[in-house]
């Protein structure tokens, strides 16, 4: 079987998170009787994510194990017998569980399908792999609020979690069918330290924090775009759209960036810093009010986001001990849910204190110096600058 043919299901699986992580947070609201308050939809959003954040790393680490094949499927699997949960048990308690459920489920098969992807493509590749990969990862999030409200204004809450659990089982099927066992490679022992140790070295740390950065921006650019928009008069039509292309220029720009890497037309270290800087750049343009500064901040902010993610995984598969590679994963993907909620956490407070068009301003200033920090962090000197690690 062709690896083109064994990729398709685990774009399947990043399509499968994404949608499951934005389709329903963006219809919680909508859900009549299901969400009571303003408190319990904070509680249900934060289910998700904050699963994500305490058992990424720990999913990770067993991929490494038992191989990433059985986690992705026992994920898969589970997602959807946890959307499944509520799909027939139609009662508040049952949302928490559910909600839950799916977000120790993709727990599972999100940092294993992102191992696979760097196991089933050589060295050479992995910039357009994960490049696609990131394509239908951002499809899935920027499809997840349109389908899910389609989908709760056609049938309630409990028709989007029963398509859910379909979805759910139809990607395992097939990454059943289509992808190969990957044997788990031998392993040192590993202590506490060992890991630690690792984890600070520039080769780890440099493009998971360049992916916490591309990921704060982008939740940023999609919560508060329409506010700044609202701010200025615009409708929600407009507002809407903006996202929309920020959302549709991140796909777009990822498969191109990593064709570029792996064509030896991009570097690991020019295309983090542009990527980051341009980012910057259209944070800065958020600050302009009105409907020319929403859209430049929302291409700007897509573009970047775009070019920093196929590289920073690209790299972090690149460095990482192919024994490890699901750890470096999980951690890598909890580095970027800490950008997730940092980032509007940081907006949010300075706003609140100050204007939203500040809260801007620090996340930009972040971004732009965080390139120039770089420049003096000094690599050990049995490292090449330009192909380990992805540093900057």
């Amino acid at each position: 079987m062709s690896t083109k043919r064994q990729m398709w299901p685990l774009y399947a699986a990043g399509f499968t998170t994404a949608f499951g992580a934005h389709g329903i947070a963006a219809s919680l609201g909508a859900s009549g009787d299901a969400v009571t308050s303003l408190l319990v939809l904070g509680g249900l959003l934060a289910l998700y994510d904050g699963a994500e954040v305490v058992l990424k790393p720990l999913f990770g680490t067993l991929a490494d194990r038992v191989g990433a094949r059985p986690v992705l499927l026992g994920g898969l699997v589970a997602f959807a017998a946890a959307s499944a949960l509520y799909a027939l048990a139609d009662s508040p308690g049952w949302l928490w569980a559910a909600r839950l459920g799916q977000g120790a489920a993709a727990s599972a098969f999100s940092p294993s399908a992102s191992a696979l992807v760097a196991r089933l493509n050589p060295t050479a590749k992995h910039g357009r792999a994960f490049g696609s990969y990131g394509f239908y990862k951002s499809i899935g999030y920027t499809l997840g609020p349109l389908l899910g409200g389609v989908l709760v204004w056609a049938g309630g809450l409990r028709l989007l979690f029963a398509v859910m659990a379909v979805l759910g089982v139809a990607v395992a099927v097939w990454a059943l069918l289509a992808v190969p066992a990957v044997a788990p490679l031998p392993r040192s022992r590993q202590t506490v330290v060992d890991l630690a140790r690792r984890l600070a070295e520039p080769a780890f740390w440099q493009p998971t924090a360049a992916l916490a950065g591309a990921t704060a921006a982008l939740s940023v650019g999609v919560g508060f775009l329409p506010v700044s928009g609202a701010i200025a008069g615009l409708g929600a039509i407009a507002t809407g759209a903006a996202v929309s292309v920020l959302a549709a220029t991140a796909a777009f720009v990822q498969p191109q960036a990593g064709r570029a890497l792996d064509s030896g037309r991009l570097t690991t270290r020019a295309g983090l810093t542009i990527g980051l800087l341009v980012t910057a750049a259209g944070l800065a343009f958020a600050m302009v009010p009105g409907l020319p500064g929403i859209l430049a901040a929302a291409v700007l902010i897509g573009t970047g986001t775009g070019l920093i993610t196929p590289l920073g995984f690209a790299a972090l598969a690149t460095s990482a001990p192919p024994e490890r590679l699901g750890q470096t994963m999980g951690s890598a993907e909890l580095g970027r849910e800490l950008g997730d909620a940092g980032g509007p956490l940081l907006v949010a407070a300075i706003a609140t204190v100050t204007t939203l068009a500040f809260g801007f301003a620090a996340l930009a200033l972040l971004l732009a110096v965080f390139p120039v920090v770089l420049l003096v962090v000094r690599r050990g000197a049995s490292r090449d600058p330009e192909n380990v690690g992805g540093e900057l």
